[in-house]
C-alpha cells in the first residue's frame, strides 16, 4: 500500500501515483497515473479557454478533465503531461498551494515563464 500524502474529494496523491477521482464518464470510475509516466505538470490560471467551467470531460479533445462541479471556484488548474501521450489530464484540488508543494518537490511542476 502506497503512503498517502494528499487526499481529497478530487485526487489522492502517494509517492508513486496520482489517483483522479470520477475521471471516467459515466461510471464515476477512477484512474491511476504512475509518477513515472508523467513529463510534467503545469499550473493555469482559471480562465473560460483553460477550463474553468468545464465540469466534466473536454471541449477540445485535447485535455480530459475529472468531474468537478466546483472547478469555476477553484484558484488553479493543473495540467498532467503524459510521456508519450497527446492528451493531457486537466484537474483541480481542494488546496492547490499544498499540491503545488508536493509536486514542486518531486520535481514535477514546470513553472510558467
Amino acid at each position: 500500500m502506497e503512503n498517502i500524502i494528499y487526499s481529497d474529494s478530487l485526487v489522492e496523491i502517494t509517492d508513486g501515483f496520482i489517483l483522479f477521482k470520477k475521471y471516467f464518464f459515466p461510471t464515476l470510475a477512477s484512474k491511476k497515473v504512475n509518477f513515472t509516466d508523467v513529463n510534467f505538470i503545469e499550473i493555469v490560471e482559471p480562465k473560460l479557454f483553460t477550463g474553468k467551467y468545464r465540469i466534466w470531460g473536454t471541449t477540445n479533445f485535447n485535455i480530459w478533465f475529472p468531474l468537478d462541479t466546483k472547478r469555476n471556484k477553484r484558484d488553479a488548474i493543473f495540467i498532467l503531461h503524459r510521456k508519450g501521450k497527446s492528451k493531457l489530464i486537466g484537474f483541480t484540488v481542494e488546496d492547490p498551494g499544498k499540491v503545488k508543494s508536493i509536486l514542486y518537490e518531486k520535481g514535477l511542476l514546470k513553472e510558467k515563464s
